[in-house]
């Protein structure tokens, strides 16, 4: 339990954030007027990744982890 009352399961906050290294990105999201938004990592970049969520690609014997860009938590700079 928090200091303002907020109960965090020891599931939520005893395993590190998975980080990962961006592979591919798409050109971007359309928002309402039909612009492209451009992607905020690039490949080869290092990310920071929830503990849940993405989609998981198997190609071939190698499974790949497809996230929405709003999904990424950092951009992990060394």
């Amino acid at each position: 339990k928090t200091a303002t009352g907020l109960f965090l399961p020891t599931s939520a906050t005893s395993a590190p954030l998975p980080e990962a290294t961006v592979i591919s990105v798409g050109p971007g999201a359309r928002n309402k007027a039909g612009e492209i938004i451009p992607m905020s990592v690039n490949a080869g970049d290092r990310v920071l990744l929830p503990g849940w969520g993405g989609n998981v690609i198997k190609v071939g014997e190698e499974e790949y982890y497809l996230f929405k860009d709003s999904e990424i938590l950092a951009k992990i700079k060394e």
